[in-house]
């Protein structure tokens, strides 16, 4: 059995009330360990080791903070097997995907944020004869970085560097499901010469602990990362303090196949962006409108394909699907599969839970037969499971693919560059991938339009997050 304790001014804490959650292993459905459960004396002990380390933290040169962080990209590179070894156990999903592609990932996060600190300008304004003006760009102090727990380590350390890399000094909440790399990073930290205060990270129970951060008046900031109810209550809560927020939610993203396509690459990577991390990415394409022309043809070669990809034990390399996060989370896919049926929809293939022991297994699953607005096609399920609906035209395909109240990201599969553009353009979504999925720069804006958001992550947008801008103007 496995303790994780909280981490706060450079140690491991128990949690004040003496209360832990227990954490599961989803491809076993076990508990392996168990997580402090965190309360308002946790919350208090933090914040103020926090701001007793803001000073000397935000006083660094940029250069020297940025040599510590990248000292910390080393150190999870070199930790590879182990933290790859820890989000599989936590998460459910294969070993050989949280290696190439999480906690790789990570490293970049504290890579790329140690550069940009670096390599970033300021403005300045010049008023001829009369005046200079500047902007420099401050560290808000003690900020809140709640992350979710379907890519734990990635997404967790995609807010905490930037917020470190400008001199916050951060209180994190990573997911009281998957908690287990956050605490190892904890440990890194140390090792990288992070001063103690700097980096905190307090488990627990969002509804509570992460309610608690946001309502505290001394955390500036809150990063969040996570469900579109959850992103309303933590707004309204920050509104109430003018504290900035930053709240990346809920995706439903459509799949637009027109028949001019490259169709093996359209295929082959709308199967990998349907059913990547179970279909636990909030940018999976989980809609896929295919142009009547060419429909059943893709129909028939996607269900193939589909048909192909192996789902079992998380440690074996031939493994494609791993398990579902958690027991509560397989019951909801469920759910939502056999309403899909009753409905009026045609699953062609999967749709069961699939029995590995007491895992939570569910096979890939596509289903045809229903309009745009069933519910399937309208509310997030988060799973290994996508419908397959025809369309006519440009307008029909545009019309559907923003018929619902997401709008993260967005893939468009034709040859023509100058329909690629048009549809672009008119497609509500933060992300719009054209003959991709998944390609990221880091510099680029992330983050969704109408319900999957408000504000943006990533490159610029994030150093300027974390940051508060402070004009000086200087007569002549």
């Amino acid at each position: 059995m496995i303790t994780i304790n909280n981490f706060i001014n450079g140690t491991f804490k128990a949690p004040a009330s003496g209360e832990y959650l227990d954490v599961y292993n989803p491809s076993e459905g076990k508990v392996y360990g168990k997580v402090a459960s965190s309360t308002s004396d946790d919350l208090e002990e933090a914040v103020l080791a926090a701001q007793k380390a803001f000073p000397q933290w935000s006083g660094l040169p940029i250069a020297e903070r940025s040599r510590i962080l990248l000292k910390l990209a080393d150190l999870i590179e070199a930790n590879l097997d182990q933290l790859a070894a820890a989000e599989s156990m936590d998460n459910g999903k294969p070993v050989k995907l949280a290696k190439s592609v999480d906690i790789p990932r990570a490293a970049t996060n504290f890579r790329f944020f140690a550069s940009a600190i670096v390599n970033e300008s300021s403005e300045a304004h010049i008023m001829e004869g009369e005046a200079v003006n500047y902007t420099r760009r401050a560290p808000l102090g003690v900020v809140g970085c709640i992350s979710p727990w379907n890519l734990p380590l990635y997404l967790f350390t995609w807010k905490v560097a930037p917020a470190l890399a400008t001199g916050n000094c951060v209180i994190g909440k990573p997911s009281e499901i998957t908690p287990y790399t956050a605490s190892l990073l904890c440990e890194l930290a140390n090792e990288a010469g992070i001063p103690a205060g700097v980096f905190n990270v307090l488990h627990g129970n969002g509804a509570v602990i992460g309610q608690k951060m946001v309502e505290h008046t001394d955390v500036k900031a809150i990063s969040f990362t996570g469900g579109t109810l959850t992103g309303k209550i933590i707004g309204q809560t920050a509104a109430t303090q003018f504290k900035k927020v930053s709240l990346e939610l809920g995706g439903k993203n459509p799949v637009v196949i027109f028949d001019d396509c490259d169709f093996e690459e359209a295929v082959s990577t709308s199967v990998r962006s349907a059913f990547t991390n179970q279909g636990e990415i909030c940018l999976c394409g989980s809609r896929i409108f295919v142009q009547k022309g060419i429909y059943e043809k893709f129909r028939d070669e996607f269900i193939s394909r589909v048909g192909e990809l192996k789902v079992g034990n998380p440690q074996e390399e031939s493994t494609d699907l791993g398990a579902l996060v958690s027991k509560g989370h397989l019951e909801k896919v469920k759910k939502y599969v056999d309403e899909a049926a009753t409905d009026g929809g045609t699953i062609l293939t999967g749709g069961k839970q699939l029995k590995f022991g007491e895992g939570y297994f569910f096979e890939p699953t596509v289903i045809e037969g229903l309009d745009e607005y069933c519910t399937i096609n309208q509310e997030e399920v988060f799973g290994p499971v996508v419908t397959l609906v025809p369309f006519e035209n440009e307008a029909d395909a545009i019309a559907k693919a923003n018929s619902t109240q997401y709008g993260l990201a967005s893939v468009i599969w034709t040859q023509d560059v100058k329909k690629a553009h048009r549809v672009a353009h008119q497609i509500k979504s933060g992300i719009v991938w054209v003959n991709c999925w998944m390609l990221r720069d880091l510099r680029t804006p992330f983050g969704g339009m109408k319900s999957s958001g408000v504000g943006r992550e990533g490159g610029s947008e994030a150093l300027r997050f974390f940051t508060e801008p402070q004009n000086i103007c200087i007569k002549m």
